[in-house]
């Protein structure tokens, strides 16, 4: 008559047949006020009123007595009571769920109007992992309902390897748990969980991302090559991960369709410069450990590069090879074995290398450098002129005389003449420029005389002059 919503009144009836134990007609009352999800794979547990319901079964755990004066019953509830406490020690769920009413009660009410989560949790709170896993699979549910009911509730209280066991038992190829798993994975990346993730790829033998995980336990955080020494652990066991996955790939590769669809695929080209580059890194990081260990480290740039970065970090490798040697000629090996397995900018990182040997004032290791380079067997005519023209816009701090050996030891005039033009040595730009053939040796004099004009060196001005 007054035009107000029943539910609350039905809801209210409901509840207070259910704690008269009266079942069958709180079913009937909560069926007029209670309605099922509009999505079942909401992440949520249904509606308020539902969860009330379910709060006050489980919070119950007493089976229903059929209803008679036999003088028989206050011991057979009282036994059914007992039983039912035992029962709820146990790990396994069927007797508990098969014969307590009130968690078959709780069943009814959560297939009728609960979302999967809803069920799911409530399955993982009466340890009832595998019909958790059934219901899910049963009813297709979406990666986040495995997170937030099975993944996270398994982790939490330690029962990781218990959950790995049931998944592989359901389905001993994984396949059908493969989106759900790789889900986890991503969810433990995002909360930086990597230990976790380590442990969830071995089980999913993926070895490739396994390995990926590795390369982070092996960087992250490593202040020093002294640190990563110390990690190299993680380096042989990339190597195991990545050998398994070829001997794998190997063995699938007569049959028709590859097995594993969910775990990371990379071709065995790509493995095995993978396993070369861990090599490598392996003798960069027992080379770079002995040099800061005997204290012939020179190098004290923040960063601290490794063979697993991009490009420019694996130059940064090289560069510090060379740099923290007791002398060039000991890491250059090294550091031209890199340059050649990642087809670097060799002249890049010479230049580099030269011009923080100006910076050290290591003007004589300079040229052990360049003989380095030019005894390689694959530097161009011109890659050693390029690396000390490069490093001559430091010419300033460079003594005159270290600068003309450095000059001297050029191959090409021209290189030399631009060299000295750079050095504001105009004398000895004119007299290289006077030694070639004719018609360039006037060019080169021209230039040098305007050079000579516009800094006011009249000496050589004239030079160039009565020359010309």
């Amino acid at each position: 008559k007054s035009g107000l919503d029943p539910g609350g009144a039905w809801h209210a009836w409901g509840m207070a047949c259910l704690k008269a134990g009266n079942l069958n007609s709180a079913r009937e009352k909560f069926n007029r006020c209670l309605k099922p999800p509009m999505d079942l794979n909401q992440l949520n547990h249904g509606s308020r009123l539902v969860q009330d319901v379910i709060q006050y079964l489980e919070s119950t755990v007493k089976p229903v007595l059929i209803a008679d004066d036999d003088y028989f019953a206050t011991l057979r509830e009282l036994e059914a009571t007992v039983r039912t406490r035992s029962l709820s020690l146990e790990m396994m769920c069927e007797g508990k769920i098969q014969h307590n009413s009130y968690y078959q009660e709780c069943l009814f009410y959560l297939h009728s109007y609960g979302t999967n989560l809803a069920i799911v949790s409530f399955y993982m709170r009466h340890d009832c992992m595998r019909e958790a896993l059934l219901h899910l699979l049963n009813k297709e549910s979406p990666s986040e309902v495995f997170i937030e009911g099975i993944f996270i509730p398994s982790y939490e209280s330690g029962k990781l390897h218990m959950l790995e066991n049931l998944l592989e038992t359901i389905d001993p190829g994984l396949e059908s748990w493969g989106v759900y798993l790789i889900a986890a994975c991503k969810y433990l990346q995002r909360k930086n969980y990597y230990h976790i993730l380590y442990e969830l790829q071995q089980f999913m033998k993926d070895h490739v991302r396994a390995a990926m995980t590795c390369i982070r336990f092996f960087t992250h955080g490593a202040k020093s090559y002294t640190e990563l020494g110390g990690k190299q652990t993680w380096l042989l066991k990339i190597k195991d991960h990545l050998k398994v996955y070829l001997q794998e790939v190997s063995r699938s590769s007569g049959r028709k369709k590859m097995a594993f669809t969910f775990r990371k695929k990379m071709s065995a080209t790509d493995v095995s410069r993978h396993i070369n580059t861990v090599d490598l890194q392996m003798e960069v990081t027992k080379f770079l450990h002995q040099c800061e260990s005997s204290g012939t480290s020179r190098m004290t740039d923040s960063s601290l590069p490794t063979l697993f970065g991009n490009n420019n970090m694996k130059m940064d490798v090289a560069c510090k090879v060379i740099l923290e040697g007791k002398n060039i000629e000991e890491g250059f090996g090294i550091a031209f074995r890199v340059l050649q397995d990642f087809q670097l900018e060799a002249t890049e990182v010479y230049s580099k290398v030269a011009k923080q040997l100006v910076k050290q004032q290591k003007y004589s290791e300079i040229r052990q450098l360049l003989k380095c380079v030019n005894e390689s067997g694959v530097a161009a005519k011109n890659d050693g002129d390029n690396i000390i023209l490069n490093c001559l816009n430091e010419f300033k701090n460079i003594p005159a005389e270290d600068l003309d050996n450095l000059i001297q030891d050029m191959d090409s005039d021209e290189n030399k003449i631009q060299a000295y033009m750079m050095c504001n040595k105009l004398r000895s730009a004119y007299l290289v420029s006077v030694r070639q053939e004719k018609a360039r040796a006037v060019q080169l004099v021209q230039h040098v005389r305007q050079l000579a004009e516009s800094s006011s060196d009249d000496v050589v001005k004239a030079i160039c002059a009565q020359w010309l």
